[in-house]
């Protein structure tokens, strides 16, 4: 059997490292499932979501000409949603807008620092006439 890119498959998890888990798929092949592929959610340590051994269901991402096959946990999952454009732009108005607030805040700090330091030079030292 040719695995097939966008193929879900269920595998045998053969070993895991910091940056990912190997499975063996039904044809004898190994891919990888990187750490990002994992879950949702950030993955600190992959031993809180698979072992070795573990069945687990995932997704071909790529098989390259060396042999190399990237698999996806999360992709595979009946429940996965992939971020639309309309998230993308959500999140960089949010940070258009933190932005702003920040320029907008840094401004009012240093006119504030300013007065401080005008009102200071009266003070100590200033030149006197007499």
């Amino acid at each position: 059997m040719a695995l097939e890119v966008g193929a879900i498959v269920e595998g045998v998890v053969t070993g895991v490292t910091n940056f990912g888990a190997f499975v063996s798929l039904p044809d004898g092949k190994t891919g990888l499932v990187h750490i990002s592929e994992i879950a949702d959610a950030y993955v600190k340590d992959i031993n809180e979501y698979v072992k070795k051994n573990d069945k687990v269901r995932v997704k071909v991402l790529s098989v390259d000409a060396s042999g190399k096959i990237g698999l996806s946990i999360k992709q595979a999952s009946p429940t996965y949603r992939p971020r639309s454009a309309v998230d993308s732009r959500r999140a960089k108005a949010s940070f258009e807008d933190k932005l702003a607030r920040f320029l907008k805040e840094s401004d009012e700090r240093q006119a504030d620092l300013r007065r401080n330091v005008d009102s200071k030079r009266g003070g100590r030292g200033s030149r006197r006439e007499f």
